[in-house]
C-alpha cells in the first residue's frame, strides 16, 4: 500500500498540467521497461533460490543414503560376530579360557601396580618437590604427568573394577589407599595453573621450553579427554550397541578439563590484569592509551611468541584475541553503564574505542573479525549521554546557584551580597556561573565531536535565558508584597541594594571596555564557544542567541532600575503625590521634597550603581515623576479655579524639577520631555472655545496622547461643561496623526 502511494504521489508530481497528458505514451513505455527489467531480475533471483535448494535438498538425500548404509554396515558386522561363533569348534570352551587368562592377566598387572603406587607416588612427590624450587622452567613437568597418568589411570581401573564387583566391601579401603594420589595431583595442577597464569610473562622471557612442555601436557590431556567423550557419548546414544562391543566399556577414565582450565586461565590471568586498571582511569581517564597498553602487549606477544609453540589446531591467537576482546568489551560496558559515570570518563571512552580497533587492525585483527562490537555499538548513545551529563551538570549548578540566591533574597540573609573592585553591588553567584560555564565549554570541547559542544551551548543559552525569567519573577513577587499598603516595609533597603545588585550583574555581563581590553562575560564566553562548534553554526544559531541574550541583559537590569524607581514613587513618595492640583499644592513645596528623596538616593546608591545605570535612574526618575506629575490631575480633591495662581505654581515645579535634573548629562532628553507640561498648562488656561484648538497642536506633535487623560485634565478646571469635551473630540476627528515612536504621553494613560 505505501508503494502504491508513492507512486500517485510521483504520478501526481508529474501530471500537474493538461499539457502533461501528452507525456503519457512515454511514461507508459518508460515504467513497461522498468517492469520488464525487473521481472527479469526476479526471474534470475527466484532460479538462483530454486538450485540453492535443490542442492541442499540433494546434499540432505546423499547424508541419508549413508547413513543407512553405515547402519547396514554395523548390521552385517553384529551379524558375522554372531555366526562366527558357531563356526568355530568348541568356541564356548576357548572363548571361557581366554576370559579367564585376561582376567588373570589384568588381576597379575593390577597387583603390581599397586604394589608399586606408593614408591612411584613418592617418587613424582619429590620430582614435584624440586619443580617446587624453579616455577619458572619446572624441568620435572613431563615426567611428572607421564606419571601421574599412569597412576590415575591405574586408580580409575581399580575404582571401575571395585564398583563392577559383586563385591564392593573393600571399596573404601582401596579409597583410603589412593588418597595420597589426590593431593599430589593438586600439587601438580597448581604447578600447571601457575605456569597458565605466567604463560604471556613465560614467552616474553623467551623461556620457550616451558611453554612447548606445558603445551604437549594440555594438548595430551585434550587429545584423552575427546576420547573419553566420545565413548561417553556413544554409549549414552547408542547403548545397545555398547553393550555388545567390549571396546566401548573397558575405558576407566573420567575427564579432567586440563583444556577447559587452561583457556580459564588465560581468562584469568587478563581479569587481573584488568582488575588494576580500574583505579587507574577513575584517577585519570585520558591515559586510558597508556593503562591498556599491557593489552597490546599480551596480544602482540603471543601472535610473535606463541604461535610457533603451540598446536595449530587450537588458533591460539584467535583463542587469546576472543577472550581479551571480550573481557575488554565486559569492561566497557560495565563503565558505561555506571549511573555515576562522569563526562570526562565517558568521553575516555567514547575516545578509546576508534584507538582500540586501529591498535588491534595493526596486530591483524579487522573491525568485522571481532565479535561482539567493543561498545554493543552504542556510541551514539554514549555521545548523547554524555552531552546530556555536560547539560545536566549546567542545569544542577544553575538551580543550585539560583537557589542559594532567592534564599538569600527572600530571607535578606546579611552578608549576601558582595562588591567588585569598583564598589558596585554584585551577587556572589554571577564570577561562579560563568565560570562554570567556561568549565563546562572546555569539557565539551574536550569531546572533539561539534555536536555535543553544539547541544551543550544550546542547553547553556536556555539555561541562562531561564535565569533571566526566574530573577525577573523572583523580584515581581517580592515587589507585589512591597507594595501592599500593610506591610512592614523594615526590610526595603535590603531589597533596593538586592535590585541594585542584580542590575550591576546584568550590565558586568556585557561590558566590555576597549579601551581598557577588557571585556564581559558574555564576550568571553562568545570567544570560548566559536572555538568549538562549526563554522555554520556561529551565524544561525550562536549570533542570534547571543543578541537575544545581550538585550535580556539589558531589559533585566533596566526592569531592575524600573523597579527601584517605582518603589521609590509608591512608598516615599506616597504622601506627596495626592497633594499635587489640590488647594495644598499652592502653599506647599512638594515636588522640591521630592528632588530632595531623589538627592537622599542618590546619595546612597551612586557610588554602589554600576556608572552605565546612572543614566537610565535618572531619565526613569524623570519620566516616572512627568507621569504621575500629569496623572495627578486626578487626585480627588485637584481642581484648577481661573483665580487661583496655578500657571506661577506650575513653573516653580518644573524649575525645582529641572534644577536637580540639570546636573546630569541628560538633561537636554529630560528637559525636551517636561515640554508636555506647556501643553497641560495651555489646555487649563485656555477659554472654552481655544481648548479644542490646544489639544489640536498637542495631538499633532504627541500622536500617542490619550483622549481620557485629556478629559480628566478638563474635568478638572472650574468651568468644565459637556460642550468643551465636545468640542475636543470633534477635533480628535479632525486631526491626522502618524503614529511613530512611542512618546511621554503614551505612558500617561
Amino acid at each position: 500500500m505505501a508503494d502504491a502511494a508513492g507512486v500517485t504521489v510521483q504520478l501526481a508530481d508529474i501530471l500537474r498540467h493538461p499539457e502533461d497528458l501528452d507525456k503519457i505514451p512515454f511514461l507508459k513505455s518508460e515504467f513497461t521497461r522498468k517492469k520488464a527489467a525487473v521481472d527479469g531480475q526476479l526471474k534470475i533471483g527466484l532460479k538462483e533460490q530454486l538450485e540453492i535448494t535443490q542442492s541442499g535438498m540433494n546434499a540432505i538425500g546423499d547424508g541419508q543414503r549413508m547413513v543407512n548404509q553405515i547402519k547396514e554396515e554395523l548390521m552385517k558386522i553384529d551379524k558375522l560376530c554372531a555366526e562366527s561363533q558357531n563356526m568355530i569348534r568348541d568356541f564356548p570352551n576357548i572363548n571361557l579360557v581366554s576370559k579367564v587368562h585376561r582376567n588373570f592377566t589384568q588381576i597379575e598387572a593390577m597387583k603390581v601396580n599397586i604394589e608399586s603406587f606408593d614408591d612411584r607416588l613418592d617418587e613424582l612427590a619429590r620430582l614435584l618437590g624440586e619443580d617446587d624450587n624453579d616455577l619458572e622452567n619446572q624441568p620435572n613437568l613431563l615426567s611428572i604427568h607421564y606419571g601421574l597418568t599412569q597412576l590415575r589411570d591405574i586408580r580409575d581401573d581399580a575404582m571401575d573394577q571395585i564398583k563392577r564387583a559383586s563385591d564392593t566391601s573393600l571399596e573404601t579401603t582401596l579409597q583410603n589407599h589412593f588418597d595420597r594420589l589426590n593431593d599430589v595431583v593438586t600439587w601438580f595442577d597448581d604447578h600447571i595453573g601457575q605456569a597458565c597464569m605466567n604463560l604471556i610473562p613465560l614467552v616474553q622471557a623467551g623461556n620457550q621450553s616451558m611453554v612447548v612442555r606445558l603445551a604437549v601436557i594440555i594438548d595430551e590431556e585434550e587429545k584423552a579427554d575427546k576420547k573419553v567423550k566420545t565413548l561417553q557419548d556413544a554409549q549414552r546414544e547408542y547403548k545397545d550397541l555398547a553393550s555388545r562391543f567390549k571396546s566401548m566399556n573397558n575405558s576407566a577414565r573420567q575427564l579432567r578439563g586440563y583444556k577447559e582450565n587452561f583457556l580459564m586461565a588465560i581468562d584469568m590471568y587478563a581479569q587481573q590484569q584488568f582488575g588494576a586498571c580500574g583505579d587507574k582511569f577513575l584517577e585519570d581517564p585520558d591515559k586510558l592509551t597508556k593503562i591498556m597498553g599491557w593489552y597490546f602487549n599480551d596480544l602482540f606477544a603471543v601472535k610473535k611468541g606463541m604461535v610457533d609453540l603451540m598446536p595449530k589446531k587450537w588458533k591460539i591467537f584467535k583463542t587469546y584475541t576472543n577472550i581479551y576482546h571480550k573481557l575488554m568489551h565486559d569492561w566497557l560496558i560495565k563503565r558505561i553503564d555506571d549511573p555515576d559515570l562522569s563526562p570526562p570518563h565517558m568521553l575516555g571512552i567514547i575516545d578509546w574505542v576508534e584507538k582500540y580497533y586501529a591498535k588491534m587492525g595493526k596486530l591483524g585483527w579487522a573491525t568485522t573479525d571481532l565479535s561482539p562490537q567493543v561498545l554493543d555499538n552504542r556510541e551514539p548513545e554514549l555521545i548523547r549521554e554524555y552531552r546530556q551529563l555536560i547539560v545536566k551538570s549546567v542545569d544542577e549548578w544553575m538551580d543550585r546557584m539560583f537557589l542559594t540566591d532567592k534564599k538569600a533574597f527572600t530571607e535578606r540573609i546579611a552578608g549576601s551580597l558582595d562588591t567588585d573592585e569598583h564598589g558596585y553591588f554584585r551577587t556572589k553567584t554571577l564570577g561562579d556561573m560563568w565560570r562554570m560555564l567556561r568549565e563546562q565549554l572546555l569539557v565539551a570541547g574536550e569531546s572533539g565531536r561539534t555536536d555535543v559542544a553544539e547541544g551543550v551551548i544550546d542547553a547553556m543559552f536556555t539555561a541562562l535565558k531561564s535565569r533571566q525569567a526566574q530573577l525577573q519573577k523572583m523580584i515581581d513577587e517580592d515587589v507585589a508584597r512591597y507594595k501592599s499598603a500593610n506591610l512592614e516595609q523594615e526590610s526595603l533597603s535590603v531589597f533596593q541594594d538586592w535590585l541594585v545588585a542584580i542590575a550591576n550583574d546584568q550590565i558586568t555581563c556585557i561590558d566590555d571596555k576597549e579601551s581598557s581590553n577588557q571585556i564581559g562575560y558574555l564576550t568571553r564566553f562568545q570567544r570560548d564557544l566559536e572555538m568549538i562548534v562549526t563554522p555554520q553554526y556561529i551565524p544561525t544559531r550562536a549570533n542570534p542567541e547571543l543578541e537575544s541574550l545581550r538585550d535580556g541583559f539589558v531589559d533585566l537590569g533596566t526592569h531592575c532600575i524600573m523597579t527601584f524607581v517605582s518603589l521609590i514613587f509608591t512608598l516615599d513618595l506616597r504622601p506627596v503625590l495626592p497633594e499635587f492640583f489640590t488647594q495644598k499644592w499652592y502653599t506647599d513645596f512638594g515636588m522640591k521634597r521630592i528632588t530632595t528623596t531623589f538627592e537622599d538616593y542618590l546619595a546612597d546608591y551612586q557610588s554602589t550603581l554600576h556608572h552605565s545605570l546612572l543614566d537610565i535612574l535618572i531619565e526613569e526618575l524623570a519620566d516616572e515623576l512627568l507621569v504621575r506629575y500629569l496623572l495627578s490631575v486626578r487626585n480627588k480633591s485637584a481642581k484648577f479655579k481661573r483665580g487661583d495662581p496655578f500657571t506661577e505654581k506650575f513653573k516653580d515645579d518644573v524649575l525645582s524639577a529641572f534644577d536637580f535634573f540639570s546636573k546630569f548629562p541628560n538633561f537636554a532628553d529630560i528637559k525636551a520631555k517636561w515640554r508636555v507640561v506647556d501643553y497641560l498648562v495651555r489646555m487649563l488656561e485656555a477659554s472654552k472655545t481655544d481648548v479644542a484648538d490646544v489639544y489640536g497642536s498637542f495631538k499633532r506633535e504627541y500622536w500617542d496622547l490619550q483622549i481620557s487623560w485629556v478629559e480628566s485634565v478638563l474635568k478638572a478646571r472650574d468651568d468644565y461643561d459637556k460642550a468643551m469635551m465636545n468640542a475636543v473630540k470633534s477635533k480628535a476627528g479632525e486631526v491626522y496623526t502618524e503614529r511613530g515612536m512611542e512618546t511621554i504621553m503614551g505612558k500617561v494613560k
